[in-house]
């Protein structure tokens, strides 16, 4: 039982391994690319010919920033497909996209309550008895601010259904079949 247990929360911190790994390079491109585009920086050193706006490499620092913001932006999204991946035994390719899938559909879940509650309005705007900060735009979608806590959950979600169910849904019949082959192949099953 104690081994059991040890290795299931061996497999979640290696789980979290993998979105963490991005982080050092993603942290480096956005400290170097904000460092070298704030303009009280490039005026106290005298660099405005080197780094000004217009310049080639201020452009490029400013992309290095943006890649960075990125990634730190979708963190959430980021954990959810690294967790599944990490926990799931095999098709690990099929939970990461599920994750995706899954990520979205609870953001879109959680969107739809808001509206039907009243805390967004009809126009979108955020009702004015909610605490700021509560209500944010992940992907695009208007939703409680639940940050990497959020994508942890789904993909824990996501592996232990698809470790359970993934021999069912590929198991037999014509999704057997149609393995390996192209969808448009006319040939008999």
């Amino acid at each position: 039982m104690k081994d059991k247990i040890f290795g299931v929360l061996q497999r979640v911190g290696r789980s979290f391994m993998l979105p963490i790994a991005i982080l050092p390079v993603a942290g480096l491109l956005l400290g170097i690319g904000s460092s070298f585009t704030n303009a009280t920086t490039i005026e106290t050193y005298g660099l405005t010919a080197i780094l000004g706006d217009g310049t080639l490499l201020h452009a490029l620092l400013t992309i290095m920033s943006r890649v960075g913001s990125a990634v730190f932006d979708n963190l959430p999204l980021i954990f959810a497909i690294g967790v599944a991946i990490g926990m799931a035994k095999k098709e690990k390719e099929v939970s990461a996209l599920s994750a995706v899938i899954a990520y979205f559909v609870m953001n879109t879940a959680i969107n739809a309550m808001l509206t039907l509650n009243g805390r967004i309005l009809d126009d979108g705007s955020i009702a004015k008895d909610i605490l700021e900060g509560t209500i944010t735009s992940v992907c695009g979608i208007q939703s409680l601010q639940m940050g990497v806590f959020g994508g942890i959950i789904v993909g824990l979600g996501v592996a232990a259904l698809h470790n359970r169910f993934h021999k069912i849904v590929h198991g037999g019949g014509k999704f057997r079949a149609l393995r390996g082959r192209h969808p448009l192949d006319a040939r008999p099953f």
